[in-house]
């Protein structure tokens, strides 16, 4: 798939959706409005893998919150490290 945000389920939706300010009070129900945009996308796992490689470290992308793709960005590099020869 050449660009992935083309079949993006968020395509159509306001951006500012996936950016939500703080994370509590009204903020928490805004990611979970994010996330059930996510939730049937069928780029989903691009979108996630794409902002985990390029470091998106604001909004929900690929059904993540922020808090949510920093402990899977420490996850995948533990893993990069367990398999690097030393």
């Amino acid at each position: 798939m050449d660009n992935w945000r083309d079949s993006a389920a968020c395509r159509t939706v306001d951006p500012d959706l996936f950016f939500p300010i703080g994370s509590t009070g009204p903020a928490v129900l805004q990611i979970q409005e994010a996330k059930a945009v996510c939730a049937g996308c069928p780029v989903r796992d691009a979108c996630l893998n794409w902002a985990l490689d390029t470091g998106q470290s604001v909004g929900v992308w690929g059904g993540t919150s922020e808090a949510e793709r920093r402990a899977l960005a420490r996850r995948r590099s533990r893993r990069r490290s367990q398999d690097t020869p030393v």
